[in-house]
């Protein structure tokens, strides 16, 4: 329960007026109950005729007697002054009346108070996922390369909707339910103090057969969303290698896979489920138990002339008694949900604790421009399995100059542009940018002053218009336009039905992938960034799309910094200085004419790719 509260304490202060309009209305709930069950009593008098005792009228400030026995010797006498005038068929009807009413004001009470909550249920949902995505959005590549998409996505959908039915549903019971219970003891208390005492010696032992079964539900429900996660992650990537699968064949062997993890997951919920079930079952028989042994004990005192109280109080007794138990076989419940909601919350907090390694200054140097040159100190990184992915690199990057990282693949050209913007943070030597190190600037002036073409064209399901001017604050469709002119997007665009309020689709599928580039390449020229990078462009084009997007490359890239990473070498002969990576290391660096008379690496590469 202590980590309950944690959770609570983070995600429910902001709604705590809620908390107490529902705790003022539950209390009012329970009193109206207590009234209209405190009319059962005279009602079986009535009926039954059992009560030949005369009463008196007693002044409300009498001294010497309780406040308890003048109302309740008051009550009794405005009844038999009432059918004494009226008869009894009147006063009965009257005491049902009431008793409906007071039942009416329970109720909408009790709806109150449910009602009240919802606000703060959902906020504390919607809470949540913001907080989660908003932490997705912070955290570093290199988090992402360590986590399947598919269990990110479960943590935000299964796991957060599993707090919201096993952790927030749960408040309405712990606020309504103790509440209950504290006004129904102290009625029992006030009615016979001598089998309350008898009661309570049982309460204890139902509450511990509860927590006998629920103690490892917390661990059947991780292992349960665990699950979860691997179905969600299969599912993702289904939907993303669809062609392979389909054209290997392999639906067979997919779906093979995916029945063996839904069947563990089936047989973890089943248990998990089983024992939730248990929670009514076996509350009801020991709730029903209670009721026995007090009706046997308290059966015996009234025979016996030793109770204190008549028949229809014993009944009354009975009834608040049952009444007592409903709110406790509802926190037996929670004792059930909460678990199962700490399992998910556990989940949760992967995302929400991780570490983030990209941490900004607390007082930043602004960045304005870029005015001179960018310099690799004797670089050095390693991802966190420790293996060094860049050794040792030293290498400038002049404003306005085009420098091209070329080798094999792994050798390390991806990592290298990545460290720029700060994607990862070098693990020794600097990264300057006119003489500061971009460690010491503000992340967003840093990552304001770039601008990135990729290999595979990120695109958002939204229109050509808000794909180009995504990231350019109240970008106007003139230039959106002009931009895409440029990068020569602007006539496949008008062709479309909708020209610019096209919808893309996911990741730009309904384009071709030059059109795709084209779009991405207009967004690059819209920002219209001092520094541009180029992760192999035009790697993934035909030759006709990757001449037509090379053109507007060539455009891009004019009087700019530029850092392009290419497979193909023929597309940077003009670059002003070539760097040639293997390994991590640089192995060459110069121009594309001067690298072929070195005859080295460099040349070795390009007379592989003219072969």
């Amino acid at each position: 329960m202590k980590h309950f509260w944690k959770v609570l304490k983070r995600f429910a202060s902001p709604y705590t007026k809620y908390l107490g309009g529902s705790l003022l209305l539950n209390v009012l709930s329970a009193v109206f109950n207590i009234f209209s069950f405190t009319l059962i009593i005279p009602i079986l008098q009535i009926l039954f005729n059992v009560n030949e005792m005369s009463y008196e009228f007693i002044a409300w400030d009498t001294e010497g007697i309780s406040l308890k026995d003048i109302a309740l010797n008051n009550l009794y006498w405005y009844v038999t002054e009432g059918m004494t005038q009226w008869g009894p068929q009147r006063v009965l009807l009257v005491l049902c009346l009431f008793l409906s009413v007071m039942t009416a004001i329970k109720t909408a009470c009790y709806f109150g108070s449910n009602a009240v909550l919802v606000p703060m249920r959902t906020g504390i949902v919607k809470d949540m996922r913001m907080m989660i995505y908003d932490k997705i959005l912070a955290l570093p590549l290199g988090f992402f390369s360590q986590e399947r998409k598919g269990d990110i996505i479960a943590r935000m959908s299964g796991d957060v909707a599993e707090v919201e039915y096993s952790i927030t549903n749960v408040l309405e019971m712990i606020i309504k339910n103790p509440v209950l219970i504290l006004f129904y003891l102290g009625t029992l208390m006030m009615i016979s103090w001598q089998l309350t005492l008898f009661v309570l010696v049982f309460a204890p032992v139902m509450l511990y057969l509860m927590g006998v079964i629920g103690r490892k539900l917390k661990a059947r429900s991780l292992e349960a969303q665990s699950l979860w996660s691997d179905v969600m992650a299969q599912v993702e990537e289904t939907l993303g290698g669809l062609r392979i699968i389909k054209a290997f064949l392999a639906e067979g062997k997919m779906s093979a896979r995916f029945g063996k993890v839904t069947a563990a997951m089936r047989s973890k919920i089943t248990r998990v489920s089983v024992r939730q079930a248990l929670a009514h079952p076996v509350s009801e028989f020991l709730g029903t138990v209670m009721i026995a042994i007090v009706l046997w004990f308290g059966g015996m005192l009234i025979l016996g002339d030793r109770a204190g109280i008549d028949a229809p109080t014993f009944i009354f007794y009975l009834v608040i008694l049952y009444s007592v138990i409903q709110p406790i076989k509802e926190l037996a419940k929670a004792a059930y949900c909460i678990p199962k909601g700490l399992a998910s919350m556990e989940r949760i907090d992967v995302i929400l604790q991780a570490h983030n390694d990209i941490v900004e200054k607390a007082v930043p140097s602004r960045l304005e421009s870029f005015n001179d040159k960018i310099v690799f100190d004797h670089v050095s990184f390693s991802y966190g399995d420790g293996k060094t992915v860049l050794k040792d690199i030293s290498f400038e990057i002049p404003k306005g100059k085009t420098i091209a990282i070329v080798g094999a693949s792994g050798s390390g050209k991806s990592t290298l542009v990545d460290l720029i913007p700060r994607f990862y943070d070098v693990s020794s030597g600097s990264i300057t940018i006119d003489g500061e190190d971009i460690r010491n600037l503000k992340i967003s002036d840093l990552r304001s002053i770039m601008g990135n073409v990729n290999q595979d064209p990120i695109l958002f399901n939204d229109t050509i218009f808000n794909n180009i001017a995504f990231g350019v604050e109240n970008a106007d469709r003139e230039s959106v336009i002009e931009a895409a002119k440029i990068a020569n997007a602007h006539d496949f665009i008008m062709e479309k039905e909708e020209g610019y309020d096209t919808n893309i689709g996911d990741r730009g599928i309904k384009l071709s992938g030059g059109q795709r580039q084209r779009i991405s390449i207009a967004r690059a020229i819209l920002k219209n960034p001092p520094i541009l990078i180029l992760d192999e462009a035009t790697a993934s084009l035909d030759t006709e799309s990757e001449r037509i997007v090379q053109d507007a490359l060539d455009y891009l890239m004019s009087n700019r910094t530029t850092i392009a990473i290419a497979h193909r070498l023929s597309t940077i002969k003009g670059a002003d200085e070539i760097i040639v990576l293997d390994e991590g290391r640089i192995v060459e660096r110069g121009t594309h004419d001067s690298l072929i008379e070195l005859g080295g690496f460099y040349k070795k590469l390009y007379d592989m790719q003219s072969l």
